[in-house]
């Protein structure tokens, strides 16, 4: 009866310390966010009536943009899916540097308005396999907009886009959305068309 109890001490006592760890032998789980289902990479036409023409995914519908100062042709292409939407503006500037060029100071202005809570900015000129150029603002951090850009021939037409999640957050809990998004508007730069007319 002794050695029983003798034993049942040993053994909780061995239990006891089998279950200490020291600080040197922890190792923190990475951080987990949940698992978001993408859907399948396809891409459509833009319908004829703009004045730009573009390849989008085909996980968006194209939206009229309902901001009070919209001029014609501003859609918004939503995912509905994801909630998540890029925002085009666009600017026929007539062959008026002077304009083409408040376009471009706005579209800064309006990427600088994120700036109170982002963590970086980067701004760079991508040249595209179809002979384009995009000038392409990147902001990280809790912003609503990581990913903006625009495009323009110089001569007449003006184009900026932005990505926009439906709250500011940061990248990594939804970056795969926005990773989504971004590969999306390179194939929309890359495809992007003019037509040469005078619409307003």
């Amino acid at each position: 009866m002794k050695q029983c109890g003798l034993g049942l001490l040993l053994l909780c006592w061995v239990w006891i310390l089998g279950c200490q760890s020291s600080p040197e032998s922890f190792t923190p789980k990475p951080r987990g966010f949940f698992r978001i289902p993408l859907p399948p990479v396809a891409y459509q036409p833009l319908p004829d009536r703009y004045p730009y023409q573009f390849e989008f995914s085909q996980a968006a519908i194209i939206q009229p943009d309902t901001f009070r100062f919209a001029e014609p042709h501003w859609i918004i292409l939503y995912y509905p899916q994801l909630n998540a939407r890029v925002q085009f503006t666009y600017k026929n500037f007539k062959q008026n540097p002077q304009r083409l060029q408040e376009h471009i100071l706005d579209a800064f202005r309006l990427a600088d308005k994120h700036l109170v809570r982002a963590t970086e900015k980067r701004e760079s000129i991508v040249s595209l396999p179809n002979g384009n150029k995009a000038v392409v603002i990147e902001i990280k951090g809790e912003v609503p907009s990581h990913f903006q850009f625009y495009m323009t021939d110089t001569t007449q037409h003006f184009l900026r886009g932005a990505v926009y999640l439906t709250q500011a957050t940061q990248n990594d809990s939804l970056k795969p959305i926005i990773d989504y998004v971004v590969k999306d508007c390179f194939h929309l730069m890359e495809t992007l068309r003019w037509k040469q007319s005078n619409l307003p």
